[in-house]
């Protein structure tokens, strides 16, 4: 037993459809994973190697009310499929990637787009523009082994009943056998590691009291108000 000098911090955790927690070890997010958004955002939308970037575990949310987050003046939403392994492991090929997935969640990408637009210009890092406090509200995680792997379906976000996003997961660029077998290229992927996978277009600001629901067919929903 190790003797801490002072209390470990609790285990972030997201609950799972049908009873139980998945525990969070690491969050990784795939950046432009939709040929639309990456036009909407001034990218290429040809397929080259995905980018990854990442969020502390603890920046996970489960409920209903989400902290406006300081500092910004341009919060955007980009709702994403998220996908959490059970188990791990370096080098994994795209035909036994889906094996390691215990299951997938609705989840929502919050993200300082006037911060990550200063990063950018200034060609420094992201961290604080994506890994902010509150920034991954994520819905149950349904289990593999009830929903299957999807390769399609609507995924879609409203903004106080307005439609923002309305995409289909057909449209990934990268599928998640792929975005797996890369990541796991680059490290090595544990028991607990959630993987947002990317938006489509749509993405927009959101204001303080802003009412967010999400969903993914066949995987589940959010919903959340900016507090």
């Amino acid at each position: 037993m190790l003797d801490f000098v002072i209390a470990p911090p609790a285990t972030p955790a997201v609950p799972v459809a049908g009873g139980g927690y998945f525990p969070i070890r690491r969050i990784f997010c795939v950046g432009r994973n939709y040929a639309a958004h990456t036009r909407e955002m001034g990218g290429d939308p040809n397929r080259e190697p995905p980018f990854f970037f990442t969020k502390p575990a603890d920046a996970i949310v489960v409920g209903d009310s989400v902290p406006f987050p300081s500092a910004t003046d341009n919060l955007h939403h980009e709702m994403e499929l998220v996908v959490a392994l059970g188990s791990g492991g370096r080098d994994i090929p795209p035909g036994a990637a889906l094996d390691h997935v215990y299951g997938y969640a609705a989840g929502v990408d919050l993200t300082r787009r006037d911060l990550q637009d200063e990063a950018k210009s200034l060609r420094r890092p992201w961290d604080m523009s994506k890994g902010f406090d509150h920034s991954a509200p994520v819905g149950p995680i349904a289990p593999s082994s009830r929903v299957g792997h999807p390769a399609s379906g609507r995924i879609s976000l409203t903004v106080n009943g307005e439609q923002r996003q309305n995409g289909d997961l057909s449209d990934m660029i990268w599928p998640v056998a792929d975005i797996i077998a890369c990541l796991s290229s680059l490290v090595e992927l544990m028991p607990g590691d959630l993987i947002f996978t990317g938006t489509p277009d749509g993405v927009g600001q959101l204001r303080r009291g802003d009412r967010i629901a999400g969903v993914i067919d066949g995987i589940g929903q959010l919903e959340f108000t900016l507090a």
